[in-house]
């Protein structure tokens, strides 16, 4: 027999056809495979985790067979609890499948800390300037001192007592300057 006369025989079209339908057989069975191994119908909704502590969130979750991780901490934010939720990834909302992690960003117990620089010496606005760019407010109540420079940082306070630099404040903070009057005594 040619090979002409095979491509043209009955066996070779009951090979295709085996073939054809082995192939069809192998696409439903992997299909339905990965359905069932991937729980292709099952949705959980991720709920609204914000304002939440850590203790809250592990049981709600729990509730829901899905589980956590905190990735960072954030800037401080004065309008969430201490320690609460502020971020999460997938968003409120979103529809996972069990066992899922979803992603928290803290809120920190405080401002982070800024280092105080030496301010001696510079002239109140120069002071004003740079506390104000290291996100330290200046109080309005100028203390004077006898100095022949008016107007030029004598010191520093904070709630009453003398800082000095390299002291760490809270972010925010609010301090005083200490400023020569001009008079020499």
């Amino acid at each position: 027999m040619s090979v002409f006369q095979f491509f043209k025989s009955k066996i070779f079209f009951l090979q295709i056809a085996i073939a054809f339908a082995g192939l069809l057989i192998f696409i439903f069975a992997l299909k339905y495979w990965l359905g069932v191994s991937t729980n292709h119908d099952q949705k959980i909704q991720v709920p609204n985790l914000h304002k939440m502590s850590l203790a809250e969130v592990d049981k709600k979750l729990k509730e829901l067979d899905l589980d956590f991780i905190v990735i960072d901490s954030a800037s401080y934010n004065s309008n969430y609890p201490k320690k609460s939720v502020i971020e999460q990834s997938p968003e409120t909302g979103s529809f996972v499948k069990e066992k899922r992690k979803i992603y928290l960003t803290l809120n920190p117990s405080k401002y982070r800390d800024i280092t105080i620089p030496d301010l001696n010496g510079r002239t109140k606005r120069q002071a004003i300037s740079q506390l104000r760019a290291k996100g330290i407010s200046v109080g309005s109540d100028y203390l004077f001192v006898n100095d022949i420079g008016k107007d030029v940082v004598r010191g520093l306070r904070y709630k009453g007592k003398t800082l000095n630099a390299g002291d760490k404040l809270p972010l925010h903070s609010i301090i005083d300057l200490v400023l020569g009057n001009g008079k020499v005594r």
